[in-house]
Parts: structure tokens; sequence; C-alpha cells
């Protein structure tokens, strides 16, 4: 099995500003070292499918197994969270996503309309989760990502299957 490394990102114009605290992306912190998770990085960026894409390129260049953003998924001008990780992400798995939705209906009807993503990203090897940026969704979001990403980032770094 692979000792994962995780990074954590929170996208919010708001938060990068400091116009706002960042309560998700400590949160995700807190929540994945409680799992045994070694998170080796937090960062705020602004909203933007390219500040996406560039915070998610430096973080893979860590050698981060996992990487979970934080907001920037729901459906307003400037959340285009799923935007910059699809131009990072080479193969999707939908079914994380699709998995985030359904637990996040406990919470709240608007759990329908978050457009976060999941995938591996080739060649590094690792598996990058979109979630909402709020702390309820994150505090059901981070389970289901503890289930699933140490055996996904086992199994793309060459792992056998078991």
């Amino acid at each position: 099995m692979t000792s994962l490394r995780a990074v954590v990102i929170t996208v919010s114009d708001r938060s990068a500003s400091g116009e706002r605290e960042d309560r998700g992306g400590p949160l995700a912190v807190q929540l994945l070292e409680d799992a045994g998770i070694e998170v080796i990085g937090l960062e705020v960026v602004p909203d933007g499918a390219d500040s996406v894409e560039s915070v998610l390129r430096r973080a893979l260049a860590t050698g981060a197994g996992l990487v979970v953003t934080t907001g920037g998924t729901g459906v307003g001008p400037r959340d285009q969270t799923p935007e910059g990780t699809e131009r990072v992400v080479t193969r999707p798995l939908a079914g994380i996503a699709e998995e985030l939705r359904r637990v996040g209906l406990a919470d709240t009807p608007l759990s329908v309309i978050s457009r976060g993503v999941a995938g591996v990203a080739d060649p590094e090897g690792a598996l990058i989760v979109n979630l909402p940026g709020s702390p309820r969704a994150v505090s059901s979001g981070i389970p289901v990502i503890v289930s699933v990403a140490t055996h996904v980032v086992d199994q793309v770094r060459g792992g056998d299957h078991s």
C-alpha cells in the first residue's frame, strides 16, 4: 500500500483576498490528518479555471498522491474549479463525484448542483477530487475520499489488485 500524502486547495476569491476566513480548507486538512493521511500543503487561490489548473499542477509537482479542492464547484459566474480540474485530470472517476453529491443530499438538496469532478492525473498517478467549499460538504465528502484514495493511488502507481 502507498503511504498517502495530500495537498488541500481552497478556491475562493473572497478567501484569497482576505475578505472571508477559509473554513473548508483547514477542516479538510484536519479530517484527512485524523484519517492518517499526511497533508503536505494547504493553499488558497482565487476562483477561475486558470488559477485552478496552475495550483493543481504545482500540487502534483510536490509528489502528492491526493489533491482535494474546496470551493468553486457551483454555478456562479466565477465557479470554474471543475473546468480547471478537467485540464489536469487524464482519467475521470465519475463514481466518486456522484457519491459525493449523493452523500451531500443528507445536508442539503443543493448538493445536486455541485459540478465537482474527480479523477486521476497521469503520469503523476495522483487522485484529484473537487468538493464544494462549505464546511458541511467537506465534512460529508472527506470520508468518501478517504474510503477510496489509498486504493486508487496504489492502483495508478502500479500496485497489485487486492
